[in-house]
């Protein structure tokens, strides 16, 4: 008669807990797969019972907790390289070599020297727009520039310090100018060459640097 007790009261529990709700056997199995070996203590790990799960998406970082249904993302801007371009020191070599053939050697000896520079710097400098700074780099390894040699302090800007910016001219861009306080807190000028895409280049500046007084490029 033992014996069938015993037995009517195992049934009954089983099928108590069958009829459990789903929640409540959810976190008892949780709980019992985390006992330690020490005097049968029970812990549970917060974040393993929040069953919070991560998951990586490119450059995005998401985390679903499934309590509280919280959405956390944290997503970063791509990098920009605008592509060399090389119109103007073709146009400087042209306007060299016209005043070589009508024998006004003194002005093309300058002219030549300004198209043959700018050609070499075409080839290797290049402006990388990252997340938050404009940094020039040189070569298709993108290795490091060094520092300024006008002004001092390193080729990188963060878009935070950058006071304004113009272009010169916008349908033709020969100048890009900006002005930061990064180098000097009362800011300090910088002056480069558009031997880049244009478009490109005037773009990325809008985005990262707010709009500019000039108007932008039609093409390039």
């Amino acid at each position: 008669m033992d014996f069938v007790k015993h037995k009517q009261m195992a049934s009954t529990l089983l099928s108590v807990h069958h009829f459990l709700p789903s929640q409540r056997r959810e976190k008892i199995g949780c709980l019992s797969g985390v006992r330690t070996s020490f005097c049968g203590q029970v812990v549970c790990n917060s974040s393993f019972c929040g069953r919070q799960i991560t998951r990586s998406h490119g450059n995005r970082l998401v985390v679903h907790s499934l309590l509280g249904r919280k959405v956390k993302s944290v997503k970063s801007r791509e990098t920009v390289i605008p592509e060399p371009d090389y119109r103007i020191p073709i146009v400087l070599l042209g306007i060299a070599g016209g005043l070589v053939y009508t024998d006004n050697l003194v002005p093309a000896v300058p002219v030549g020297l300004l198209g043959l520079l700018l050609l070499f710097q075409t080839t290797r400098v290049r402006f990388v727009f990252d997340d938050e700074a404009l940094e020039v780099k040189i070569g298709e390894q993108l290795q490091e520039s060094g520092e300024n040699v006008f002004v001092g302090g390193k080729n990188r800007w963060k878009y935070s310090t950058f006071v304004n910016w113009e272009f010169w001219w916008p349908n033709f861009p020969i100048l890009v100018y900006f002005k930061e306080s990064q180098t000097k807190p009362e800011g300090q000028i910088h002056f480069f060459p558009i031997i880049f895409n244009g478009k490109q280049l005037y773009d990325v500046m809008v985005e990262r640097a707010g709009p500019s007084k000039t108007s932008g490029p039609k093409e390039s």
